[in-house]
Formats: structure tokens, C-alpha cells, sequence
């Protein structure tokens, strides 16, 4: 009878955990979720362990949905041209764009002619996220309420803003909505993008084993931390874009890489000569008049009554889709289109060991928009510049739009890897870059401009983070996991280095009886004494920061305006701050307090102190941070990530911090766990192989269990 009463008791729980509704594929889903281990280590991350490649799959979508099922559905929602249907009719146009180039149809062929083993990744991808729907019946999606498989080629690269994303929403609304064109303006304090990525080789490290710094800079939370770890030779670790199967930025037991964005002319625009003849349009092209293709697009998008949609007819040329209009030119948009190659890319070159085996992954030419820098266990350091380059006639201006009815315009091949600025195994002994040009990217052995078409990148000047990188780089021997830890967030900001000085030389040669000696006396002496390097309690710090986002409003301001700019930053910290000597760290703060992806900030919420600065002033550790309405302290949103280094020898060792937390769940223990470390640079250790997480497992989980 008592075993009886634990039978029914048993089966009691399970019922109550149990989803109401039948689904035919839960059966097959359970049965994955057993060759599917989920171990979460002590600070939430998880390590997903499986006996296929599509096993880890499965697993570390699971993994992703617990952690934030919000985000992986909102990126799809943007990466599908959906996020109307969820956010309602401020959407409509950042749909349209996206429909411009997905269309599901194509992707759902694309998926037909994929390989059996990326079918089955894809596969596995779609149904660790349909079982955790089905397992956690209260959590509601906006809009997607069933994962397909060939929704992964939709958002098959992994960069925060895509090549798509560069069309101007504001010129493609004028030219579908029929309406004038506004100006879009332009913040004074816009934030650089971008990330840092350097490694360095075994000559110059105390264990003469290579290593590499991970260093994204995105907007916080935009992606998670993970392990993927299969039987058929998975194992990698590092940061996953929310929604995505594959590593991004990350290593694996012998290599490791990290995308930084680049500076090439991968995107171009054509101005295209468009008649209308009859109902139709042609366009020019040589001696010919071709037609003009012209397509049905539907946005829906949610209203306070319900679900309405607005139709547009859209048009393209064989150079791609119309995006806007420019005296009296219809202007199309050509970029790399080759979502399964990409996807295959993405994937593939997290199993990569070998400085061989990753390049092979490159010659797919899908990794657009970034710059990657890489290190093994061989000792092998490499830079690769932008993957997808096609060759084109240097005669064009490739900056502006170029004629369309010109065929000398068009695309050729992709230049090869050989013919792109890449280094390996530089003399020097390291190699870096922080979304700057690949001139300087291991100095006196880096690539040279003058044998490279323009195109290849569109700098057109050294940016304060690569001098600073330069910095910290040059003629070091000894680097371990801790100094270049320490590089990574050196305090040194040499935009100020530069620019204070003319300030200083301005003050100096103001008349003594002149009002503005009395009114600037202190701040000047400060900062003449500064060593231009950031920490918490600075006040210098804050000082040169307010100076620096006010002398920027005015282009070469004279010495007078300089100095008005001193006097003006002093006034507004007073007035905010009670003083003008407010330390940097009473300003510049962490703040997490929801999941919403546009973070409500208060001065009256909890927040933490960051000493380092935005990169604008040149500081490798990143921090874009503002004030809000209705706050007067700066709170971050984009810079430092996750931020990982790793040193690869007979084993890997790796420390990595992320920002705030793995768990999107405000009332989740790890939602916050990390901001301090975040804050300070304290990075934790990576728990790489399995007998390290003996003391450190949260909890161990099948899927579903």
C-alpha cells in the first residue's frame, strides 16, 4: 500500500508538471532530452553536454530559453521581419526592411538543399526550443509559438547589427511610405561600436603558450554564455547570440577566435535610371531596358483592437532591392546573400582546431562585416581581415552610389584570403584590432595600405583605441592570463592625452585679468596633473569626460571656445552633482534592475560604480554610458560583454566575466552575480573541462527535467 501511495504521489508531480496539450513530437523530443546533460555551473552558466552534435544542440537551446526566452524570440521577430506583430506599428518599416531580403519561402528551399548534418542541427535547434515551450506551458511568446528549422538561416551570423541593418530606415520609409524624407539626427555623444580582439604569441608569453583576448563590445545582454560539448567532437565555450546555435565569439580546446567589425566596403549602393512604361518600370543597363521586378509585401503588425497590416508593392534590379531615392534616381542596395553558406561558416569553425582547418572554414567567404583575430595550441596567431570582398573596378568611388546602368560596376568573385590584409605568426610576436584599420594591426610587420584597393577598408585614421592597443602591446615579453587581463583594461585614455594639452596651452596664454582665470583656476591645476587615466574616485576623470562630450559639439573650436567648454562642464556637474569635483564613480554607473530591452534607469535605483570610459576616448575597456530622462548619473548600455582570456597549451586555461548576469530572470540569484566583477575587471574562472565543475555544479539536468 505504501508503494502504492509513492506511485500515485509520483505521478501526481509529473502531471503538474506536465503541459496540458498533446503535441505528436513530445515523445521524440523526451527521448532526445536523455542523451542531453545540462550542467549548471556556479554562476548559472550552462555546460551542455550530448552524444551528437545536435544533441548539444537541443541542449543549449533549452539552456537559452530558460535563461531568456524573451531575447531568443525577440532576435527572430527582428531577424524575420515579425517585430511588428509584437511591438505594433513603430515596427512597420524595420519589417520591411528585413522582408526585403528574408523571404521565408527561399529559406525554407535553403533548408531543403542543406547538408544532412546541418539539416540536423537545425533540426535539433528548432526542437530544444519547442520542448522548452512545451515543458513550460506559462511562458507565452509575443508571436512565435512554433520554432521551424529553417528559421536559423534567417540569423545565421551573429554580429549585433547585421549587413541588412545599414539601410536607413528613415529614407526607406520616404520612399515606400511616399512621404518626404526627414532628417535623421544624430546624438552628440555617439558611441564607437565595435570590440577588441588581441593575441599573442608564445614568444612573448611567460609560458610560451599563446593567448587571446576576447573582448566584444556590443549592448549589454545580447548574448549568453555557454559550453557546447558533443561525443563526435564538439567542445566549445564562449559568448552565443541569443537564439543561435554556435559559439560566436569564443574557443575550443585548441583554438580560439574573436570577430572585432570592420572597416571594409562590403555594401554598395547603385543609382539606378528607372522609366515607367505603361504599368511597369525598366531600368537601364548597358544598351538594354530591363524590367524592373516588382513584388508584394505584407507587413502585419499589432493594433490596440487587434491585428492589421499594411501592403507595399516593392521593386528591385538584378543589384537588389530599392531602398530610397536620390536626385531623381531610384537607389538599390547590393550585399552578400548566402545564408546556408553562412550558417555552415558560423558552425564549422567552432570544431576548427587548426590554423588549416579555420582557414578552410574562411574561403566560404560569408563571415561579412568583421575582422577576426585567432590563436591555437600549435602557437599559431593570425589576423584575417573582412571575409567577403568582391573585387571591384577602382575607377568607382565606391563610397557613394555608383552608376547602375554602368556594367563596368559590377561585382566580381570575393577577393581570395591571399589577396584581403591578413598576418600570420608576425615577428613582432602579437597582433590586435579594435575595429580600427588593419595597418596597424601588429605594427611594423602590419599589412600595407598602399598595396590594397581602397575598398578593403574605409579608415581614414588611426582611432584613439588602436593607439592605445599600440600601447600596451609594444615590446612586451612577458605576458601571462594576468597582465594582459591588465592590458585589457589599462585606465589610460589617450584622446585626453592629446587634447588637453592645447586646453592647457590655451589657458596659459589668457590674459591674467581675464574673468574666466578666477573661474577655472582649480580645474585647470587638476588638470594639468592629470595622468590621464580613469579609476572610480577621479575627479579629473569626470572633469575631462564633460569637457570632452562639450568641446566635441564644436568642430576645431578656437582656444576661447575651449576654454567655454571648461566653464560649461564645470556649471553642469555643479549643478547635477552639488559640485564640480564629483569622482567619476558618483557618475558613471552599472544599473540592472529588469530584463526589459530598453533599461528603465533612475537615479533612486541600486547601481554600482565603473571606473572605465567610453572607447571614445580611447579606453580598451569600454563603457557607453549617458544620462536619461530624468537622471543625472550616466548609465551603460553598450561596451564590454563578455570578455574572455584564454591561454592554449597541452590544456585550456580561460577566465571570463559577463556582464551582470547569465539569467534574465530579475528574481534568478545570477541575474546580478557578475555586475562587481563586471565592474572592475575581476575576471572569474572558466570551468573548461568537466572534473573542474567537482564543487562548482548548481545543478545537473536533463532537458525538460
Amino acid at each position: 500500500m505504501k508503494k502504492l501511495a509513492i506511485i500515485l504521489c509520483l505521478a501526481c508531480v509529473a502531471w503538474s508538471r506536465a503541459p496540458q496539450a498533446a503535441d505528436p513530437d513530445a515523445a521524440a523530443w523526451e527521448r532526445q532530452s536523455q542523451n542531453v546533460t545540462i550542467i549548471r555551473d556556479d554562476w548559472g552558466i550552462p555546460h551542455v553536454y550530448g552524444k551528437t552534435d545536435a544533441d548539444a544542440v537541443f541542449g543549449v537551446m533549452y539552456a537559452q530559453a530558460e535563461d531568456d526566452f524573451n531575447r531568443v524570440e525577440t532576435n527572430y521577430l527582428n531577424a524575420m521581419g515579425r517585430l511588428a506583430e509584437a511591438e505594433g506599428e513603430k515596427a512597420i518599416y524595420q519589417d520591411l526592411r528585413m522582408k526585403l531580403f528574408i523571404d521565408p519561402d527561399d529559406m525554407k528551399a535553403q533548408y531543403e538543399k542543406s547538408p544532412a548534418w546541418l539539416k540536423s542541427l537545425m533540426n535539433a535547434y528548432a526542437d530544444g526550443l519547442n520542448y522548452y515551450l512545451f515543458t513550460h506551458p506559462k511562458v507565452t511568446p509575443r508571436v512565435i509559438k512554433r520554432f521551424e528549422p529553417w528559421m536559423a538561416l534567417t540569423f545565421s551570423e551573429g554580429s549585433i547589427g547585421g549587413d541588412i541593418e545599414r539601410v536607413n530606415l528613415n529614407q526607406l520609409e520616404a520612399f515606400y511610405g511616399k512621404k518626404p524624407a526627414t532628417a535623421a539626427l544624430e546624438p552628440d555623444d555617439v558611441e564607437p561600436t565595435g570590440s577588441n580582439g588581441i593575441a599573442i604569441a608564445p614568444a612573448n608569453t611567460a609560458s610560451h603558450h599563446a593567448l587571446l583576448l576576447i573582448n566584444p563590445h556590443t549592448s549589454f545582454f545580447f548574448r549568453a554564455e555557454a559550453q557546447m560539448v558533443s561525443e563526435e567532437g564538439l567542445n566549445a565555450y564562449g559568448a552565443l547570440t541569443w537564439g543561435q546555435f554556435f559559439v560566436y565569439q569564443g574557443f575550443n580546446d585548441r583554438a580560439g577566435w574573436m570577430h572585432t567589425s570592420s572597416g571594409v566596403d562590403n555594401i554598395d549602393e547603385y543609382a539606378e535610371t528607372v522609366t515607367k512604361k505603361g504599368d511597369a518600370y525598366v531600368y537601364k543597363y548597358g544598351a538594354e531596358e530591363r524590367p524592373v521586378t516588382t513584388t508584394r509585401i505584407v507587413v502585419p503588425f499589432r493594433t490596440p483592437g487587434g491585428m492589421a497590416q499594411k501592403e507595399f508593392t516593392v521593386y528591385r534590379t538584378h543589384h537588389g532591392p530599392i531602398v530610397r531615392e536620390a536626385d531623381g534616381k531610384w537607389i538599390s542596395v547590393r550585399l552578400m546573400q548566402e545564408p546556408l553558406k553562412a550558417l555552415t561558416q558560423s558552425y564549422s569553425r567552432t570544431k576548427a582546431g587548426t590554423y588549416k582547418a579555420f582557414r578552410d572554414t574562411m574561403d566560404l567567404h560569408t563571415n561579412s562585416s568583421n575582422n577576426t583575430i585567432y590563436a591555437d595550441a600549435d602557437g599559431t596567431i593570425a589576423y584575417f581581415h573582412a571575409n567577403f570582398i568582391p573585387k571591384r573596378d577602382t575607377r568607382f568611388d565606391w563610397t557613394k552610389p555608383v552608376d547602375g546602368s554602368d556594367p563596368a560596376t559590377e561585382w566580381k568573385a570575393p577577393m581570395s584570403i591571399d589577396e584581403t590584409p591578413g598576418l600570420r605568426n608576425p615577428g613582432v610576436g602579437w597582433l590586435y584590432n579594435s575595429n580600427n584599420w588593419p595597418w596597424s594591426a601588429a605594427g611594423p610587420d602590419s599589412p600595407k595600405r598602399s598595396d590594397f584597393p581602397s575598398y578593403v577598408d574605409r579608415g581614414t585614421e588611426e582611432s584613439p583605441r588602436g593607439k592605445h592597443a599600440l600601447r600596451v602591446l609594444q615590446g612586451r615579453k612577458d605576458f601571462t592570463l594576468d597582465s594582459l587581463i591588465a592590458s585589457a583594461y589599462d585606465s589610460f585614455l589617450p584622446w585626453f592625452a592629446e587634447q588637453l594639452p592645447s586646453l592647457i596651452k590655451a589657458w596659459d596664454a589668457t590674459p591674467a585679468d581675464s574673468p574666466i582665470k578666477g573661474k577655472l583656476s582649480e580645474q585647470i591645476a587638476l588638470l594639468r596633473t592629470w595622468d590621464d587615466r580613469w579609476s572610480v574616485t577621479s575627479i579629473p576623470t569626470s572633469l575631462a569626460v564633460y569637457w570632452g562630450e562639450e568641446v566635441g559639439r564644436t568642430p576645431k573650436p578656437s582656444a576661447d571656445q575651449q576654454l567655454h567648454a571648461l566653464a560649461v562642464a564645470s556649471d553642469k556637474l555643479a549643478a547635477d552633482f552639488g559640485t564640480w569635483k564629483t569622482p567619476w564613480g558618483d557618475i558613471n554607473r552599472f544599473q540592472r534592475l529588469t530584463d526589459d530591452i530598453v533599461h528603465p534607469f533612475t537615479d533612486s535605483g541600486a547601481s554600482i560604480p565603473v571606473g572605465f570610459t567610453s572607447s571614445r576616448w580611447g579606453s580598451l575597456a569600454s563603457f557607453g554610458a549617458r544620462t536619461y530622462r530624468g537622471s543625472k548619473k550616466m548609465y551603460g548600455t553598450t561596451g564590454n560583454s563578455f570578455v574572455a582570456v584564454v591561454e592554449f597549451g597541452d590544456t585550456v586555461k580561460a577566465r571570463a566575466v559577463t556582464a551582470g548576469g547569465e539569467s534574465g530572470d530579475p528574481s534568478s540569484r545570477h541575474f546580478n552575480d557578475q555586475a562587481l566583477r563586471y565592474s572592475t575587471g575581476d575576471l572569474r574562472e572558466v570551468y573548461f573541462y568537466r572534473p573542474q565543475l567537482a564543487g562548482h555544479t548548481e545543478r545537473e539536468y536533463h532537458p525538460g527535467r
